[in-house]
């Protein structure tokens, strides 16, 4: 390799929301960024199939680097989501005790949340437990109140820092798997991917399920990601008026539990399971897990067993044999591992971004903070917030907002529209399901994936949305 000026000054390895936040964070900078994902999109992965919990961190381990960052993370994305349209409900949570020894947990839970700095939790008791949420199963002796726990949209988040970044300069390569790295004797990196050669100063390893092949293709051999898979149901959305609070287990020494929590669509959510596979690519869902969830529901919320299911998935979490996060900044060698970011990493984003790019200024990154850094404004996806089809004067000044393609979701054809002329536009109907909601819905596409499809391909006169 040459010992000339790299091309770039940094290369980050991955675009879920931790690698965008991360591309977000240092595109604020005077600096020549290029972001890597060997998925066709952005938040494609492990980002895009989540509980989409807002965490307080009030039940992280204390002095972890996941407790900290959950908690500077769920200030940054609280303020951030509203400047930029990412539909976010700080609705709380209720940790549901079923029995005495759960009732017992509580102190410790409780000593926990104040050590990680999080006051604000507080226990009620079963009379107002159940005059909070009527329709919870019988049985249930108490709970733990944490207030500011909420529910945020997995989709437009890691979409919105890209789109950030993106806008601010740095380079989105999209569908590029990086193939092999090497080192200069100046301390910068050869990245080799399927498509190209890349040289720069600093690496960023955001690559998730894959994060641990990437670190040893550095050399390094600290954590093992072994996919640790999570099988969740989607109820239909009359079945939202069944809860109001996001209703936690209590954790058990070796699973958090399964939760039911409204979502940001309108819809509840049950899940997830818990099962450690090798297969970093096995999204199935299984007989087993799906009947386990099933019971689980039934027996938390019992009025479930009357609403139909929209929809099942399953995600992969990157579980190490470590209790935290694997972040490790090797200065000498312009290389950050951003590993082992599990279920949190959603909330923690933002914080992982801010603590990287403070670790690099330390390593030798010169920073010199743009004059006007661009901002964006996500089109809303959220069910609590205004849609398109409810505005009159957007309407008026775009008849598209009014012609609905996805009637269960209520997706106009402008919205399509917007999505397919972004500055990231998605590349498959899986892509515009993330930015539209088009096919999310009852019917899962059998009525409007045809229109949709022609829409994606580029035929606007396909189809018959009214």
């Amino acid at each position: 390799m040459s010992a000339a000026r790299p091309e770039r000054d940094v290369v980050i390895v991955g675009a879920g929301v931790v690698g965008a936040a991360i591309a977000r964070e240092l595109s604020r900078f005077e600096l020549r960024c290029t972001i890597v994902e060997r998925a066709p999109d952005v938040g494609a992965g492990t980002s895009k199939a989540n509980t989409a919990l807002l965490h307080t961190g009030f039940d992280a381990k204390p002095g972890t680097i996941e407790a900290r960052l959950v908690r500077r993370g769920h200030e940054l994305l609280s303020a951030y989501a509203h400047r930029a349209g990412i539909p976010l409900e700080r609705i709380g949570a209720l940790l549901v005790a079923w029995n005495e020894e759960q009732l017992g947990a509580f102190a410790r839970i409780v000593e926990r949340a104040r050590a990680n700095g999080y006051t604000a939790i507080r226990e009620i008791g079963a009379d107002e437990l159940y005059r909070r949420e009527p329709h919870l199963g019988p049985g249930a002796g108490g709970a733990l109140e944490v207030p500011d726990e909420g529910i945020v949209c997995p989709f437009t988040t890691p979409l919105a820092f890209a789109t950030e970044a993106v806008l601010a300069g740095c380079e989105l390569r999209l569908g590029e798997e990086v193939t092999h790295v090497e080192r200069s004797g100046d301390g910068g990196t050869c990245v080799h991917t399927s498509k190209a050669t890349l040289t720069t100063r600093f690496l960023v390893n955001a690559g998730g399920l894959h994060s641990d092949e990437l670190d040893r293709m550095l050399g390094h051999d600290r954590f093992t990601v072994t996919p640790r898979r999570g099988e969740l149901i989607v109820f239909d959305k009359l079945a939202r008026p069944l809860l109001d609070h996001i209703l936690l287990a209590v954790p058990s020494a070796t699973t958090k539990g399964v939760l039911l929590a409204p979502t940001v669509f309108g819809n509840l959510l049950l899940g997830p399971t818990a099962e450690d596979i090798e297969n970093k690519h096995d999204t199935s869902s299984t007989r087993e897990g799906l009947s386990y969830l099933r019971a689980q529901g039934e027996r938390i919320l019992p009025g479930l067993s009357d609403h139909e299911v929209t929809a099942v998935y399953a995600g992969l979490r990157a579980a190490t044999e470590h209790a935290d996060y694997q972040i490790t900044i090797h200065a000498a060698e312009g290389y950050a591992c951003v590993g082992g970011i599990r279920s949190t990493g959603l909330s923690a984003s933002m914080a992982i971004a801010e603590h990287v790019r403070l670790e690099l200024a330390d390593a030798g990154l010169q920073l010199a903070p743009k004059p006007h850094p661009p901002s964006v404004r996500m089109t809303n996806l959220g069910e609590d917030f205004p849609r398109p089809y409810t505005q009159p004067e957007r309407i008026a000044e775009n008849p598209d907002y009014g012609r609905i393609v996805c009637f269960c979701e209520r997706v106009t054809r402008g919205e399509i529209t917007d999505a397919l002329s972004a500055p990231i536009p998605p590349v498959d109907l899986d892509g515009l399901r993330r930015r539209t909601r088009a096919l999310m819905g009852r019917c899962q596409g059998f009525f409007c994936g045809a229109e949709v499809a022609a829409l994606l391909d580029g035929r606007p006169d396909a189809g018959v949305s009214v």
